[in-house]
């Protein structure tokens, strides 16, 4: 396929207006802006490190530098790098990839601020349509590829050996060829950058025929998620770039993934079962199994859109694949990579959130299950991206159940973050504070999710900013929260020293005051209609635009905070004097890799081991809820017996609360007619037979298993108060639904009779409940309650 190359002028300062924008001023030169933006944060980063690193070394000769200090700095610098290039200790490479995966986030963050910059105000007065496009194309893949997964994999690399008792991941050369594969990829991939600022250096000096390279390449900004047909026929060759950049970085994650298996399979000490693994662990594992999976197609697609942009073949043309093949494969490997991002943060706030709370996790087996379950749901809802595309309603409606059915796992992790909170002894470090905040800012995105998962609501969204809050109020919301929440917490045990406590919980709560506010008014935007990938929009937005750009500034503030703590604590912050620096052996949570950095304190410095003042227990066996069952056995096992004994229980309750309900209709004070709504509500003939035996089903199956969920929340000494109380308020719900304009004595009547009813029904359930569990306790043998 011939394709023509048209010269990049686009941000040379010729091309100045467009629809929307003033003719009479000239656009900032984007390729510029963002080198120097770049380049200023580098040299800041270097001379604060330079002269922290200096002030901290004992200097001779009232400080300047001689002949011979110079030599020796010299040869200390080429030892450094060549040992940093060859090693393969995993502790150093864990290093090396956070380190790069840093870079890529702020190289990709400045991308979003210059984004934001742009919507300041209706028009393009800032960045051109085709630069401001651009731009949200190269933030969306440095963010996702080169930035999280990077730093998830080096957070991985340093610590799950330590956690598991491993001496090394099981293949340390592959381990670093993985991470060396990564700086080529992201230089491919962003190479339009670099071209583009040497062709406006070389422009004035030679003619455009001889640099033509130069003036034709330049960023990619065909979105990023390279819809074909425009990511073919775009005459652009950085696309093969960055084509090129991210199979190699696809290449450099799988290898990383095959590492952490076979790691996490072979590796672990003998102490450690899959009974006892680290919730870290288990998520990595899922992690990299996912990717496993995943990245190879992305790299089969990434070849047919190669050979269809150079070689004329028709993988994604109209006359043989079609566009839609492509977004079906890109979607295939883009919705796990989601989790593939998503599960090790919610791994790290699993494992961080108990240590500051002062309670083991809740629930750990089922974390453990509803990360499988995410891995594997995670492959069935890729077509919720394309509900758009006209594909068959029928397939529409498996992914929109699909899609609603995966956000039950997520609920599971935050039922149990939030009971390990409960009635714990809650520090209000850092870490906790981001924790906390990832919570709340992932129950709003992941609510919002579902509101997505659902046909109609999708359709009239998909092109809005909601869409845009939702997705980043998650990848923002948890994922770089937890990020920084891990390099708090293992700070002292990667350099020894403390950093900034005071200046890092004001970073936390000004990174989750700017995530909120951007992230919830994009939100609101979008609900209101607003398109989004647009440069210009409508001036009635404008207002709310710049709460967002600001918001957006003060994320970007708070990472420069958290950049500048990191560094300046490395050289200046407090030496760790104690091999407990969190006090996690008073709750019995001294993990593995904080046995290992005591080990370390212990031969390097001769500290003495630290033992608590006090020992609380983080977790009471006897007090631990135990639910209506005893809670003992498989997941299977607890499953069957919660289902059968509901399905008892509520058989019970809904024949007693019919006799209420039946006379309630006798007398007239409640209308048979209104059960009717309950089938058509599900689709069916409004039917008052039909209605009433769904009622039936859901008093015998649904509200009895609400009821074991929720029963140790509810106020009630005894059980048959706890049912009295559930039943309570099920009945209000009741009498809302099924109101039909009663007055007077009716309503009373029919207020006395349901609320009665229902009374009945909780009765009848917890008795049965409580008769069902003494005869399974005196089947195994337990006693009494």
């Amino acid at each position: 396929m011939s394709l023509a190359l048209p010269l990049a002028t686009d941000d040379l300062g010729t091309d100045w207006h467009d629809h929307g924008s003033s003719p009479s001023t000239p656009r900032m030169n984007r390729a510029l802006v963002e080198a120097s933006a770049l380049g200023l944060l580098a040299t800041s980063c270097l001379l604060l490190w330079v002269r922290l690193r200096r002030n901290a070394a004992p200097q001779s000769d009232g400080g300047y530098p001689t002949r011979e200090r110079l030599r020796f700095e010299l040869a200390h610098l080429r030892r450094q790098f060549a040992r940093w290039l060859t090693t393969t200790d995993h502790r150093e490479v864990g290093i090396l990839y956070i380190v790069f995966g840093t870079v890529a986030g702020l190289w990709g963050g400045v991308d979003a601020m210059m984004l934001r910059t742009e919507l300041l105000t209706p028009p393009t007065d800032i960045w051109s349509p085709e630069t401001y496009n651009a731009l949200f194309t190269t933030h969306g893949i440095t963010m996702l590829i080169f930035f999280v997964l990077p730093v998830f994999f080096g957070i991985g690399n340093y610590v799950l050996p330590l956690l598991i008792g491993a001496d090394d991941m099981a293949f340390p050369r592959v381990n670093a060829l993985g991470f060396w594969l990564l700086p080529p990829a992201l230089l491919l991939a962003r190479a339009g950058l670099f071209v583009q600022i040497g062709g406006q250096l070389l422009s004035p000096v030679f003619p455009q025929e001889t640099i033509r390279f130069f003036l034709t390449l330049r960023e990619v900004s065909v979105g990023w998620t390279l819809y074909a047909p425009l990511s073919v026929q775009t005459a652009n060759p950085q696309i093969d770039l960055l084509l090129i950049g991210l199979h190699l970085s696809g290449v450099a994650t799988t290898l990383g993934a095959i590492n952490f298996i076979v790691t996490v399979v072979y590796e672990r000490a003998e102490g450690v079962t899959w009974a006892n693994l680290d919730i870290f662990s288990w998520n990595m594992l899922v992690t990299s199994g996912l990717a496993l999976f995943a990245f190879p197609l992305l790299g089969s697609a990434i070849l047919m859109l190669l050979l269809d942009r150079n070689f004329g073949t028709t993988f994604f043309a109209v006359e043989g694949g079609g566009p839609i093949l492509w977004q079906h494969l890109f979607w295939f490997w883009g919705h796990p990579e989601v989790y593939i991002l998503f599960l090790p943060a919610t791994g790290l706030l699993s494992t961080i959130l108990p240590k500051f709370v002062g309670r083991r996790l809740f629930g750990y087996k089922f974390i453990v299950y509803s990360t499988l379950g995410l891995g594997i749901l995670s492959f069935a809802v890729w077509a919720h991206h394309m509900f758009t595309t006209g594909i068959d309603p029928g397939i529409r409606a498996s992914f929109m159940a699909n899609s609603i059915v995966i956000a039950i796992p997520s609920a599971i992790k935050v039922f149990n973050w939030l009971t390990t909170m409960w009635d714990g002894d809650v520090r209000t470090t850092a870490p906790l504070i981001l924790a906390a905040g990832s919570i709340g800012t992932f129950i709003v995105g992941g609510v919002t999710g579902v509101f997505l998962a659902v046909i109609p609501v999708d359709i009239l969204y998909h092109g809005t900013y909601y869409v845009v809050g939702h997705f980043h109020l998650i990848v923002v919301g948890i994922i770089p929260f937890m990020m920084i929440a891990a390099s708090y917490y293992w700070y002292p045990m990667l350099t020894g020293r403390w950093y900034d406590r005071r200046l890092a919980q004001f970073q936390s709560v000004l990174l989750i005051f700017g995530s909120t506010v951007t992230f919830t008014t994009l939100l609101i935007i979008g609900g209101l209609g607003l398109p989004r990938r647009q440069a210009t929009y409508p001036p009635e937005y404008q207002f709310a635009s710049q709460i967002a750009t600001v918001g957006a500034y003060v994320i970007g503030l708070a990472a420069l905070l958290w950049l500048y703590n990191m560094i300046a604590s490395y050289w200046q912050g407090d030496p760790v004097r104690t091999t407990d620096p969190w006090n996690l052996k008073a709750t019995g949570q001294f993990t593995r890799e904080w046995q290992w950095f005591e080990e370390r304190m212990v031969e390097k410095y001769d500290v003495t081991p630290a033992e608590p003042e006090t020992v609380r227990p983080a977790y009471d066996p006897e007090g631990e809820p135990a639910g209506l069952l005893g809670g003992v056995g498989t997941v299977a096992q607890t499953v069957s017996r919660n289902a059968g004994m509901a399905a008892v229980g509520g058989f019970v309750g809904t024949v007693l609360m019919s006799g209420g309900l039946g006379t309630a209709i006798l007398i007239g004070v409640l209308d048979p007619a209104s059960f009717g709504e309950i089938a058509e509500l599900v689709g069916l003939p409004a039917s008052p037979l039909l209605g009433t035996l769904l009622f039936l089903i859901g008093g015998t199956v649904t509200w009895p298993l609400v009821f074991l969920a929720f029963q140790e929340y509810l106020p009630g000494r005894l059980l048959f108060e706890t049912g009295l109380v559930f039943a309570t308020l099920i009945s209000t719900g009741f009498v809302v639904a099924f109101y039909t304009g009663q007055a007077g004595l009716a309503l009373i009547g029919y207020v006395g009779f349901v609320v009665v009813a229902h009374w009945a029904y909780g009765l009848g359930l917890t008795v049965t409940f409580q008769y069902l569990r003494r005869r399974q306790r005196a089947r195994r043998g337990w006693g009494g309650d």
